[in-house]
């Protein structure tokens, strides 16, 4: 592993609208995040062919189920918690109404709005122990909602890393993802997690280009697909992040998808967890003394991406995914 290592926290910019931004939501607020022990393994991952290499590449596809072992909802909605304690709840809306929201308020009483889109729906328990305010909305015309379904659960964390392996609306694959493979392509020569992120990060910033017309046209409630994406090699910066998080997660490397401010602008951002380190927090690259951030948005497209580092205490987490 050379001495310069570049390990992405990536941060990437990104239109407010391109976000995955909920869209009309009936409330919001912000997030601090912590520092965590290394993750345990899921009850039944799903897995890939194995790869060869020093670490070990095989992907593992941390996929959510709703046992119905501990469920609660009415006949438009079921909201399945049989694995809050892994990190998720999943919801499954089965009504008629054309907007329909869930909210999940944590213990840090960050409010968490998305759409529902019929089905069953995975929803990360980002804010640790503690209790829940789970809540299903239909909308009635306009901003305005009306309450469908509420209930509260109590969590207790078998990992708290856990919530930041799984797939789930904003980092969404399968175990036959395409990104899974090629992030399993990518980290065959590797010989720690630290390695599999530098080789993770060089592929991004070399082969995937910024899209600037979807970015002024993406809609509110966007979500990636994260095979899409890397067919086309093009996206918005809530493109890059996604993509990166799959092939990290299923690498089995915790990694939060993160999304707020820089100063005024929106953007988002990945972290990950090393087990020797802990949370590597919006950071880029070690030259052998010191960390530093970029963009890597900006160094996909820059010949000079060292003009972009920044100052890590410009940035303010809102929401963790």
């Amino acid at each position: 592993m050379r001495r310069n290592l570049l390990i992405v926290l990536f941060l990437f910019c990104f239109m407010f609208c391109s976000c995955g931004d909920a869209g009309e939501t009936p409330k919001t607020s912000s997030v601090q995040s912590s520092d965590k022990s290394s993750p345990s393994t899921p009850n039944t991952p799903e897995t890939q062919v194995s790869a060869t290499g020093a670490r070990g590449s095989t992907p593992v596809a941390y996929i959510g189920s709703a046992d119905g072992t501990e469920s609660y909802g009415n006949a438009s909605v079921t909201i399945d918690a049989s694995h809050k304690n892994e990190g998720y709840i999943m919801v499954n809306y089965t009504g008629s109404n054309q907007k329909p929201k869930f909210q999940l308020t944590g213990p840090n009483e960050v409010t968490y709005t998305y759409n529902l889109h019929g089905g069953y729906e995975t929803f990360p328990l980002t804010s640790g122990n503690g209790s829940y305010q789970l809540s299903v909305w239909e909308n009635i015309e306009g901003t305005s909602y009306s309450s469908l379904f509420s209930q509260s659960i109590d969590v207790t964390l078998t990992d708290e890393l856990l919530p930041f392996l799984y797939s789930n609306q904003y980092v969404n694959f399968s175990s036959d993802s395409a990104t899974a493979a090629m992030g399993a392509k990518l980290a065959e020569s590797a010989d720690s997690d630290l390695e599999v992120v530098e080789l993770v990060y060089n592929y991004i910033i070399s082969n995937f280009t910024y899209d600037y017309d979807k970015a002024k046209t993406v809609p509110k409630g966007y979500l990636p697909v994260v095979d899409e994406i890397l067919e086309k090699k093009t996206g918005i910066c809530f493109d890059y992040a996604s993509v990166m998080a799959t092939m990290l997660r299923t690498q089995n490397i915790p990694t939060r998808l993160e999304v707020g401010y820089m100063l005024e602008e929106y953007h988002a951002w990945i972290s990950i967890y090393i087990e020797e380190q802990g949370w590597i927090n919006g950071i880029i690259e070690f030259d052998g003394t010191q960390w530093k951030l970029m963009d890597p948005t900006f160094a996909s497209s820059s010949k000079k991406p060292k003009d972009f580092i920044m100052e890590t205490d410009k940035y303010t987490t809102k929401y963790v995914y």
